[in-house]
């Protein structure tokens, strides 16, 4: 009688939402399968596009898994870890962002059958785990090296990888054209990690093969003072001044109060100020500079007080942009013009000013350290132009990858298929139920060369069991046999230059596995409710701050 009367805990706020055990975890691994299939459809050269359109009424249209992903604003808990993993991957390699999403889903999707029979995940997790190793061991193995080859070579390899990664985007027409591109663009910056150093611009208008590639900076012509005209739009091997101080006729910012005895005085208060102007003036075109750009304005005096003595000038250079000029230039950002000493000049060969469609563009080629490049990009509708900015940051990644670490392995679902095989067949040496779990994620390993074949319209059980017959040869001479996207049938990869590196493939099997691993590992979820009174106060002094209302910091009216 004594245990009824026990009483009851309550231990979590009212109203928090818990739910836990197999019903969870389930829950959770159908919500990471319906984000894998939003993406699905976009994998491959030929994937379909999503057009995305968000609450300020911007349109994007896109087949990057990482720019989906972050534009699709997912609310489920366990499916934001699908998120995390697409960015990672993106800032990681740059390419794979969509791979990476499916392998994890798949993953899920094989394990849900065994946790619905009773099975612990963490025995699930630690074969998963293992299948990881020894997985990322195979690709190590498979992985052909580039190095050692002539620039020519290898810069024919690299454009190689540049052009698969760009089959499978919206600009997959002209691959070979901006495989180049990238290429060269990638060589110029050379062993320079920072990537803001190769810079996109974009132009609408005209088609795709009218963008190029300019081997130094080039920028948007900055908004200019009269006098602008008259200045020299041509030098060669000019001197280039960078600067972050505004070149303007300027009054004095603070309320200053002067009292004057003499009018007369005033005069001299007025000439004070012209004097500083025309002292820094001075200053500037005593260093020898011809071309003078500057972060902050340069005034309609400063334009044209250059104009007269033939000195370029630019006023409100984007900061991104005079880094790039000062790091191929080999100049320095001044932030005075006193003591300008000829160590701190940059130049270039050649510096113009040119139209590129309807824009003028301030073009700098010929720098000294070359260490940086910027492509021009035209095309013809604003969120093509931005798709194709999307697809060539892929590119420029995966090619810095490459350069990097110079190992790389067949694509067209050609590497999954060969891991797939290896780990069934080293299963098969496992006794208990390791075998099925490690069995069941060498068949997740399929969806890749599977979804290749169900967007390109083929039929994905017939050219699997083409691939697993090829893969299956003793002689191990099918290993590098994908899919054949132009035919419908089977190809060897490597022959038809279907290439990526295999960091890629390495880093989206092991973020993968690490998100399916952790949202197995997961048995509960617990919600907190937030209380009304508290959601009361912040609305209500948000409507405070929003309106200003005359009553200081969006305070409420007592």
């Amino acid at each position: 009688m004594s245990s009824m009367m026990q009483p009851q805990i309550i231990l979590l706020k009212e109203g928090t939402d818990t739910s836990q055990g197999k019903a969870q975890l389930l829950s959770n691994i159908n919500a990471v399968t319906a984000v894998g299939d939003v993406v699905r459809t976009t994998l491959g050269p030929r994937g379909m596009d999503k057009l995305i359109h968000d609450d300020k009424g911007s349109v994007t249209i896109s087949n990057d898994g990482a720019t989906i992903m972050k534009l699709l604003d997912i609310v489920h808990p366990a499916a934001k870890i699908l998120v995390d993993i697409a960015k990672s991957q993106d800032s990681e390699v740059g390419d794979g962002t969509t791979t990476v999403v499916l392998l994890a889903a798949e993953f899920l999707k094989e394990a849900k059958p065994f946790v619905e029979d009773g099975v612990h995940s963490q025995n699930l997790i630690r074969s998963y785990r293992t299948a990881s190793t020894l997985a990322i061991e195979k690709v190590k193995e498979l992985a052909v090296s580039i190095e050692g080859k002539s620039v020519e070579e290898k810069k024919g390899l690299l454009a190689k990888c540049a052009a698969t990664t760009l089959s499978s985007k919206l600009i997959g027409g002209e691959k070979e054209f901006f495989a180049t591109m990238v290429v060269d663009a990638v060589i110029a910056i050379g062993d320079d990690d920072r990537l803001n150093l190769i810079g996109i611009k974009k132009v609408p208008g005209g088609n795709m093969r009218d963008s190029f590639l300019v081997d130094g900076v080039a920028f948007k012509k900055t908004f200019s003072y009269a006098g602008f005209e008259q200045q020299p739009k041509k030098f060669l091997n000019p001197k280039i001044l960078l600067l972050n101080i505004e070149l303007e006729l300027k009054s004095e910012k603070e309320n200053a109060e002067i009292r004057l005895s003499d009018p007369s005085q005033y005069q001299s208060i007025v000439d004070a100020e012209w004097n500083i102007i025309y002292d820094k003036l001075d200053k500037c075109v005593e260093s020898g500079a011809k071309v003078v750009l500057s972060r902050l304005a340069i005034g309609d005096l400063a334009t044209q007080y250059f104009a007269d003595r033939d000195i370029f000038c630019a006023g409100r250079v984007a900061e991104a942009d005079l880094n790039r000029v000062a790091a191929a230039a080999g100049g320095t950002v001044q932030t005075s013009v006193n003591n300008i000493i000829p160590e701190v000049l940059g130049t270039c060969e050649i510096f113009e000013e040119k139209q590129v469609g309807g824009e003028r563009f301030n073009i700098f080629s010929g720098c000294p350290s070359g260490r940086t490049a910027t492509i021009v990009l035209r095309g013809g509708a604003d969120q093509f132009i931005e798709e194709a900015e999307r697809s060539l940051h892929d590119a420029i990644m995966i090619v810095r990858r490459a350069v990097k670490n110079s190992t790389v392995v067949p694509g067209g679902g050609a590497i999954d298929m060969e891991i797939s095989k290896y780990l069934r067949q080293h299963s098969r040496t496992i006794a208990g139920k390791s075998q099925l779990f490690i069995n069941s994620y060498a068949k997740a390993l399929e969806v890749i060369p599977r979804q290749l074949c169900d967007n390109a319209g083929f039929d994905a059980t017939d050219v699997l069991n083409k691939l697993r017959q090829k893969h299956a040869m003793q002689s191990g001479e099918g290993a590098s046999y994908g899919v054949d996207i132009n035919t419908g049938g089977i190809a060897d990869s490597f022959a038809s230059f279907v290439w990526e590196p295999a960091v890629v493939k390495i880093n989206a099997i092991n973020a993968a596995t690490e998100a399916a691993c952790l949202i197995l590992s997961v048995d509960e979820t617990v919600k907190n409710p937030k209380s009304e009174s508290a959601q009361g106060d912040a609305a209500a002094g948000a409507m405070g701050r929003g309106r200003g209302g005359g009553r200081g910091r969006g305070m409420r009216r007592r």
